[in-house]
């Protein structure tokens, strides 16, 4: 077994933040299966091993492997880039030519699984007033076999399911269904489902809305993801340009300084220094806690990482902002 099999022991460092494979997995996109073999063959990064063996990853092994699957994605062979240092895997991606993206929109291609839902679609189907150019119902199941192996070759844009109660052990067998029918993206119509349990699903970029819902809310709904899926940039996108392994920037303007910031900035005409001070307090309470929820939550803690980052970029940005404003108008604090 070489060394990456056999990774390395925790870091010195108790407080540096660490990652399980199934959070990197789900941080960068890159399947766990894939990211053992990238790994043992090439060496991608090298994880540390807890007390139990399990795998732990650093920050910066998060933002390489996040650099990484860019470059494979985009027709680079794992074997030119596993080698290269983070530098010059940014400076690589940093080149890449961004995809055109077409001029005429296409109908949403929408598949529908439950027992009512696609009942009630179909029985509007023959009604050339309830037609829509812009989406396209190509599947209607009320069999979940029938499901599973039919769309998977519709070209979905969008699964939608009907599955009345969700429970936390069932969520393993609903994420493999949508899996099955290979859609871009997936709506489920739940009628009891626990907080918990919805946020589960979100966090997988599978939206969950509460039934009844009727033929028009429906379509409105596709609609709108169809349209979230073709606009929004991809997460890697935006991970690519935020180093999570670097420094937290520290706070320029402690709580007390901001009190003091507001209390003159009405001796000024200009209101900016006010509604920085609101701006900058928010932020610093949300990036304390998604630093807290990252600490609470082992399952999302890549993903309160990257807020935690994420937010602490835009605090340092609008604490810059203030003080560019604060000389301008020549406070003194």
């Amino acid at each position: 077994m070489n060394e990456v099999d056999q990774p390395s022991t925790m870091p010195d460092h108790e407080s540096e933040q660490t990652y399980r494979i199934g959070a990197v997995a789900r941080l960068t996109g890159i399947p766990p299966d894939t990211l053992r073999v990238w790994e043992r063959r090439y060496t991608v990064v090298t994880p540390f091993r807890s007390d139990a063996g399990t795998r732990l990853y650093r920050a910066e092994d998060v933002g390489r492997l996040t650099l990484i699957k860019r470059l494979v994605d985009n027709g680079d062979a794992i074997s030119h880039v596993a080698g290269l240092s983070f530098a010059q895997l940014r400076d690589r991606v940093q080149g890449l030519t961004p995809q055109s993206t077409p001029t005429e929109s296409r109908p949403c291609r929408v598949a529908v699984f439950g027992s009512s839902l696609p009942v009630m679609l179909e029985s509007q189907q023959t009604d050339p007033d309830d037609q829509d150019e812009a989406i396209q119902f190509v599947g209607l199941f009320t069999d979940e076999v029938r499901f599973r192996e039919e769309a998977g070759r519709l070209e979905l844009d969008l699964a939608v399911v009907e599955w009345p109660t969700i429970h936390q052990d069932q969520l393993r067998d609903l994420t493999e269904l949508l899996s099955r029918v290979n859609a871009s993206r997936a709506l489920i119509i739940y009628d009891f489902a626990s907080r918990s349990v919805v946020e589960r699903l979100e966090s997988q970029q599978i939206t969950a809305k509460r039934a009844p819902v009727d033929a028009i809310e429906l379509k409105r709904w596709c609609l709108a993801l169809h349209g979230a899926a073709a606009n929004a940039p991809m997460p890697l996108d935006i991970l690519s340009e935020l180093n999570l392994g670097a420094p937290i920037p520290p706070r320029r303007y402690d709580s007390a300084t901001l009190t003091q910031i507001a209390a003159i900035s009405p001796a000024v005409r200009c209101e900016c220094p006010h509604h920085l001070v609101q701006l900058i307090t928010s932020l610093a309470s949300f990036e304390k806690y998604s630093r807290e929820c990252e600490n609470r939550n082992l399952d999302d803690a890549a993903l309160h990482a990257f807020l935690h980052a994420a937010t602490a970029q835009a605090r340092a940005t609008m604490e810059a902002a203030m003080a560019r404003v604060i000389e301008a108008e020549g406070i003194e604090i």
